[in-house]
């Protein structure tokens, strides 16, 4: 018998979270869904997520009563090199938000190895049950044609100068001479038929066959970093969830080497230290408080902070605590996500990111790589300073919490640097403010950039005054994709998906 009378999906985008309901309404699990919406996400949503990216799961089987954790983020690139590449293919391009800017590196030299693939296919076989044949047709529909709505047309327009970096990226995108814009009908034809052979290929080509041989061709020949050995000797990690008290609550989130999950536990312990709060939300004290919390933070981690370790010595160390404590009382990147919960009881938050792409496009598959080895945020040791085959460290935090062993909530959130805060911030609207989900999900935010505070519009000015009185404040016009996009689901119950990068979510009963 069902536990639930319904299962639902929040996602960034119509089309992904139809493709995982249909998923489920032919009789498949929330991991089959959630690796149908995966695949349709590489398509839909191309700007954000792709193949050629890496991404982390965090799932619960109700049949085994456990919780699982699959890393398939990125390797460091190089694995094989004979010579080391000393001036690699590797440059900035900056972004413009409508509120700040941001360089991002591309070229060859930015491509680290990609995971996404061949965790969508270990999910399945370690999780699914129906066929991949049916659960990809969503995907290749979709490749074969969909039209761009407008939340993925400002997306590929901020990416413009990537997207069409190479001859592959203008022939998808330069349509009857002008860039992809809302209602235009896109065509992936060479990634529909890579999908298609996916099925019986298993991802055996990409990784160790002829693609694989052209793609370390193509980078020895271009200054690039990554090899035929990189991508032969790539491996999903599957690991124990990273596991932080609040309030009466578990909350289950991205282990090592992620460095989002350590943060966000770091917050809510923070949190949990301090008592429930007194104040309302949206109140003078709520911005000083919750930008006391963001300074803190960003200061424990400037000092070191950065592993589950890190955070059991902080939390058991009382003075490292009371003092941390005493600092909050005196200040009085391109990703995606998809929160699935089915009627058994199975869940899977999985958050999936390409960064912003290389520009660079495996030969005859329609599938941009990942630009991991240039962003900043990913590499605090400096680009390029990390030894090959190492999996890189992660702001993604896909997150479960849990209570009297059942899942209250999945939750997670693409935006880079912006992840923990926006799972943060919705997280204490949930459980100490008690507002509804969307609610949360849809009530301004705020993130500590380390000079001055970004703040969304929907505070009072009285409020902002005060805060203005303590750091230096950025008021933006509008909410934006720039604070992140949190899509959850409370099982059985409601989704709430993000408005700001285009959320939808879909109930199959």
């Amino acid at each position: 018998m069902s536990k639930y009378t319904k299962s639902i999906v929040a996602s960034g985008h119509q089309l992904v979270c139809d493709a995982a309901a249909t998923v489920l309404k032919e009789g498949g699990n929330a991991f089959d869904a959630v690796v149908a919406a995966g695949f349709a996400s590489c398509v839909a949503e191309q700007a954000l997520n792709s193949l050629g990216g890496g991404g982390l799961l965090l799932g619960y089987s109700a049949a085994q009563g456990q919780s699982l954790f699959f890393d398939f983020f990125v390797d460091t690139p190089g694995v094989g090199l004979e010579n080391s590449v000393l001036d690699p293919d590797f440059f900035p391009v900056t972004i413009q938000f409508s509120g700040s800017e941001q360089d991002f590196n591309v070229g060859l030299g930015s491509v680290a190895v990609p995971g996404t693939l061949k965790g969508l296919l270990h999910i399945h076989k370690r999780l699914g049950h129906m066929d991949l044949k049916e659960i990809l047709i969503p995907a290749v529909n979709l490749a074969r044609k969909h039209r761009v709505n407008a939340k993925q047309a400002y997306f590929l327009k901020l990416l413009h100068p990537i997207m069409t970096l190479m001859p592959e990226g203008e022939a998808i995108y330069q349509l009857n001479g002008h860039y992809v814009q809302e209602n235009d009908i896109l065509v992936n034809n060479d990634l529909a038929d890579f999908l298609e052979e996916l099925a019986d290929d298993r991802g055996e080509n990409f990784y160790c066959g002829e693609i694989a041989t052209k793609i370390g061709q193509e980078m020895a020949e271009g200054n690039g970093l990554l090899t035929r050995e990189d991508l032969a000797g790539y491996q999903v990690k599957e690991r124990s969830p990273m596991s932080v008290s609040f309030r009466e609550y578990t909350f289950l989130t991205s282990p090592v080497p992620s460095i989002g999950g350590s943060l966000i536990g770091l917050s809510l312990s923070l949190q949990s230290l301090s008592g429930p709060p007194e104040y309302t939300f949206a109140s003078p004290e709520y911005l000083l408080r919750t930008t006391g919390l963001m300074q803190k933070v960003e200061e424990i981690r400037e000092g070191g902070f950065a592993t589950a370790d890190d955070l059991s010595n902080f939390l058991h160390n009382s003075a490292a605590g009371e003092t941390a404590l005493a600092d909050m009382r005196q200040f009085s990147r391109g990703t995606t996500h998809i929160s699935i919960a089915d009627k058994e009881g199975n869940c899977a938050a999985m958050t999936c990111s390409n960064g912003e792409g290389a520009g660079y496009f495996a030969p005859g598959t329609g599938i941009m790589l990942n630009n991991m080895m240039g962003e900043d945020d990913l590499h605090p040791e400096g680009f390029h300073s990390s030894p090959s085959g190492q999996r890189v460290a992660s702001m993604m935090s896909p997150s479960l919490l849990m209570k009297d062993d059942e899942v209250k909530l999945v939750i997670g959130s693409g935006g880079s640097k912006r992840i923990r805060t926006a799972i943060s911030q919705v997280l204490a609207q949930v459980v100490d403010f008690r507002r509804p989900l969307q609610d949360a999900v849809n009530a301004p935010r705020l993130h500590w950039d380390g000079e001055c505070v970004q703040i969304e519009p929907g505070f009072s000015a009285g409020a902002i005054d005060v805060l203005r009185k303590k750091v230096n404040i950025n008021e933006w016009a509008a909410q934006g994709v720039y604070f992140g996009g949190v899509h959850a689901v409370i099982p059985g119950e409601e989704g709430a998906a993000d408005p700001r990068r285009g959320g939808k979510v879909v109930e199959v009963v």
